[in-house]
């Protein structure tokens, strides 16, 4: 299994250091998210920091950028890794994209295929200059001049992450995108029974498998030194599973265990504004359907329990001021869980 770690993004002055630290410890994956911040700065000063990892955004979202504007982003990121950049790239929820984003929701899945479609376009035109001439029908791209084409670079084309919750978005992952990052809000028995058979069926008509295509996240971890910091990490988990079991998108993960009724209750109570009262709706054992939790100690065994067979690649982070020894001996157990990935293809 992968291990991944998310960068200070709050803080550029930082991602040096902590992407080094990364590395050094063994992860394999650093990433970055689009909450607060921008996704692809801090990227840029862990590519200059590091030798091996992998980078990639977690996930930037799509729709309010052009391809082409993510193509640069993509292009000058892989080059000054030397080809470690993977394009992370989501669609999010109607209400962001209308009312925070200002952009119009169209077709989500199909227009987010148009998305990666375009941009495998626009790589292949720079880097094996192919004429650019991508006619989809939310997205078309003819016009590419020596004077705007960053050129090859001799390296392995940047793969493409897509983040999927819905079986139309999923689908659409499995044939056009090298790696499907799962939200969050997910538990084991959704990933196996609802997302891996979509997948896979997918998959195989596209002529892949799971062999080159990575799947990432579909729950939470928490962790830490001991059992009061675990219990801790854990009810910040019980939140973000309130929070996200409020959006009527995600319900199907709930429905899957019978209990819808608490998605139509949290969504009622996050109309009413009762943010903070929404947390004590998650008992402990629905939170335990979302969680993988252990201590450092023990927390590899509680991950394959949960993930293992599942998924490829966990996230994991670490208090601040944990022992070096401690932090490499617990990414080098979870990466001794198996995991189907292969590596993307060529």
């Amino acid at each position: 299994m992968r291990v991944s770690m998310g960068l200070p993004v709050h803080d550029w002055s930082a991602c040096a250091k902590a992407a080094r630290q990364a590395e050094d410890d063994g992860v394999d994956v650093l990433t970055s998210n689009e909450l607060r911040h921008d996704p692809f700065t801090p990227l840029a000063f862990a590519a200059l920091a590091t030798a091996s990892v992998t980078l990639v955004p977690s996930v930037a979202i799509a729709f309010p950028r052009s391809p082409m504007i993510v193509a640069n982003h993509a292009w000058d990121l892989n080059r000054h890794s030397n080809g470690r950049f993977v394009v992370g790239l989501g669609s999010q929820v109607k209400g962001h994209n209308e009312r925070r984003f200002s952009v119009p929701w169209i077709a989500p899945a199909a227009r987010l295929g148009e998305y990666v479609e375009s941009l495998r376009a626009i790589f292949r035109c720079w880097e094996h200059g192919e004429k650019l001439n991508y006619q989809g029908k939310h997205y078309q791209f003819s016009l590419m001049t020596p004077e705007f084409s960053p050129g090859p670079q001799k390296l392995r084309l940047p793969p493409i992450a897509m983040a999927a919750v819905g079986p139309l978005m999923l689908k659409t992952a499995a044939r056009v995108a090298d790696s499907v990052r799962l939200h969050s809000f997910a538990t084991k028995r959704y990933v196996d029974e609802v997302v891996r058979p979509l997948l896979a069926a997918e998959l195989a008509k596209a002529g892949k498998s799971f062999e080159n295509f990575e799947m990432t996240g579909g729950g939470f971890i928490a962790t830490g030194p001991d059992e009061k910091a675990v219990e801790a990490a854990a009810e910040k988990v019980r939140y973000r599973v309130a929070f996200y079991g409020s959006t009527p998108a995600y319900r199907g993960v709930f429905d899957q265990h019978g209990i819808g009724d608490l998605g139509i209750k949290l969504n009622e109570m996050s109309r009413a504004g009762q943010w903070g009262d929404m947390a004590r709706q998650v008992s402990d054992d629905v939170l335990d359907l979302f969680v993988a939790r252990a201590p450092y100690e023990g927390l590899a065994e509680a991950v394959e329990k949960r993930y293992g067979g599942i998924v490829d690649a966990v996230s994991v982070d670490f208090v601040e001021g944990t022992p070096a020894s401690v932090r490499r001996g617990t990414i080098e157990a979870l990466k001794k869980i198996p995991s189907v990935f292969k590596g993307f293809a060529a």
